[in-house]
Order: structure tokens, then sequence, then C-alpha cells
């Protein structure tokens, strides 16, 4: 049985939180947006698109280690 601290539930909170940050910058994206920022709103979503490209694989790696036990 896996600690309270084993390494994948550790990357797992980890992905948790990446996801909520970008769920709150979004938020932000579209406020800032609404009020003409364009420009920005642009610059962010490729950012968040980027985040979103790689919780793919993090989310894999997770499955991988914890099918593996290891952590």
């Amino acid at each position: 049985m896996p600690s309270d601290y084993s390494l994948s539930d550790v990357l797992e909170r980890m992905y948790e939180n990446q996801q909520a940050l970008g769920a709150a910058i979004m938020e932000l994206t579209l406020l800032v947006e609404g009020q003409g920022a364009r420009e920005v709103g642009g610059n962010v979503r490729g950012a968040l698109w980027t985040m979103d490209e790689n919780a793919g694989h993090i989310k894999q790696g997770l499955a991988r280690l914890k099918k593996l036990d290891i952590g």
C-alpha cells in the first residue's frame, strides 16, 4: 500500500494543481480579453495550450507509475 506521500501521489497532486491554475488563468484571460487586451489573451492562450498538451503526457506517465507501483 503506497504511503500518503508516494511519488505518484505527489505528482498527481502537482498535475491537479496545474489543471486548477490553468482554469484560473483562463478566467483571468477572459476578463482581460473582455477589456480589449486581445493580444495578451492570445499570448496566454498559447501558454495554456502548451500546458494542455503536456497534461496528456503527465497523465499517461502517472498511470504508468501507478501500474508499475513505483513511488
